[in-house]
């Protein structure tokens, strides 16, 4: 019985012993196609891993601030502490001279004279290096901030004008350190 499709067979079944046998192929896609979603636990554990890592952050943060709050303090404590430095550093100069001018034996009323007015025109350098400002404010209109009115006089100035500096006063930039003391004209 020689069938043409038995002798297939025996063609196929010669020629599936000598070359290997081909598997039929399967859709990549679908197999493929498996879920890629990482299960509840290992999601749990990388929101635990990224929480950590926040957290640690936030400490490293947190001291951060704190040093830099610390740092800010003790620069202030240090401001405060040491304000006066430069212009207690001018004033030595002028310390130093008045005590030069009290060691001399012999005075004459000139040299103490011209000494006094040298230690003066320091003490003036001293306070314009500083900012340290004079107000004498003759002829100028009263200012409740930077005069105190001691009283009233008759005056042919307007009034409310300072007529007379009893007492000038002094300014740190902006700031008033002293008023000045003065007398005001009345209103004629």
């Amino acid at each position: 019985m020689s069938n043409p499709e038995n002798a297939q067979e025996a063609m196929l079944g010669n020629e599936s012993a000598t070359t290997p046998a081909v598997e039929p192929v399967a859709e990549p896609a679908a197999e493929q196609h498996t879920d890629t979603l990482p299960s509840i636990e290992e999601q749990f554990r990388a929101l635990e891993l990224k929480a950590a890592e926040h957290y640690d952050a936030w400490l490293r943060a947190k001291a951060e601030g704190e040093n830099i709050r610390r740092r800010a303090q003790d620069d202030i404590s240090k401001a405060h502490k040491f304000a006066v430095e430069k212009f207690a550093g001018e004033l030595l100069a002028v310390k130093d001279s008045l005590e030069a001018a009290l060691a001399v034996p012999e005075q004459t009323v000139d040299s103490f004279k011209s000494g006094v007015e040298l230690t003066l025109k320091q003490l003036v350098a001293a306070f314009d290096k500083n900012a340290l400002i004079e107000v004498s404010p003759a002829g100028e209109k009263f200012d409740p901030h930077k005069h105190q009115a001691i009283g009233m006089v008759d005056s042919e100035q307007e009034a409310n004008t300072v007529v007379t500096v009893l007492q000038k006063g002094y300014l740190i930039a902006d700031r008033v350190l002293r008023p000045a003391l003065v007398m005001v004209a009345k209103g004629k």
